[in-house]
């Protein structure tokens, strides 16, 4: 009987041991480590387009509808890695210390703003006022009043003579994404927010934002629900075959967060 304790042990001993070195050679260390991993992504994400490649390659991708719950599957060893755009990426680290940012990333992109393709007067308008606060030095204002040392000291704020007599643009975003948009309160802020605002104040318009899945961002935009949708968006082919995209505002990239 204590032998076949002893040999009880020594298996589970056995098991553990090589459970705890398949745990650490499986770690994800590079985007060359996707394939047959299990990838969360936030549901209709530019993460998720790009993750869902690597599922012929065994991988297996799971969908969330906020990032920061497949950042909470991720610490819960639900999922071997988060695929998310860089900013927000950086946000979530910040705040969870036992979380890290590979070094290289996933995937570039540019953000911009979609709108209903018979919406041409407005993309038009819209590409017009970005481009004056471009110049300006508006949008890096408003970048760096969110991102970086500058953080917190140049916030956006309308001119006080601004004219609204055009009417009202409703703008759909998620505001799951800091530092681009997100629940301040009440109300929500961000980068997206800003910038949407400040092309309100150039155009003569009043902003509303409404939130929403950002599944449901371009639906909203195309049956005229929303005038546009602002929610760091990227542009892709696949996007571009349903709405119109202005010009780019940002510059940015996927990143792929794990466990340390």
């Amino acid at each position: 009987m204590k032998n076949m304790k002893k040999m009880t042990a020594f298996v589970l001993s056995a098991v553990m041991a090589a459970g705890m070195t398949v745990s650490v050679s499986a770690a994800v260390e590079s985007k060359e480590d996707l394939p047959g991993k299990t990838i969360g992504v936030q549901l209709g994400t530019t993460g998720d387009l790009e993750a869902s490649e690597y599922e012929k390659d065994g991988a297996i991708v799971e969908r969330y509808s906020k990032g920061s719950e497949a950042i909470q599957a991720l610490k819960a060893g639900q999922i071997d890695c988060v695929i998310i755009d860089s900013q927000p990426a950086q946000k979530f680290v910040e705040n969870n210390d036992d979380l890290k940012i590979l070094e290289e990333p996933f995937v570039d992109e540019q953000y911009a703003i979609c709108l209903a393709k018979d919406n041409e007067d407005l993309l038009k308008e819209m590409n017009e006022a970005l481009k004056e606060l471009k110049e300006d030095g508006t949008v890096d204002s408003i970048m760096d009043n969110y991102i970086g040392d500058d953080a917190g000291k140049t916030p956006y704020e309308s001119p006080e003579d601004v004219d609204r007599s055009k009417g009202e643009l409703v703008m759909a975003t998620n505001a799951e994404f800091e530092p681009y948009e997100y629940h301040e309160g009440e109300d929500i802020v961000g980068i997206d927010a800003d910038i949407a605002l400040a092309i309100c104040d150039k155009l003569g318009y009043e902003l509303k934002i409404e939130d929403m899945e950002f599944d449901a961002i371009l639906p909203a935009v195309q049956s005229g629900k929303a005038d546009f949708g602002l929610a760091g968006m990227t542009v892709t082919e696949d996007r571009q075959a349903s709405v119109n995209f202005t010009d780019t505002y940002a510059n940015a990239s996927q990143v792929i967060i794990v466990k340390k």
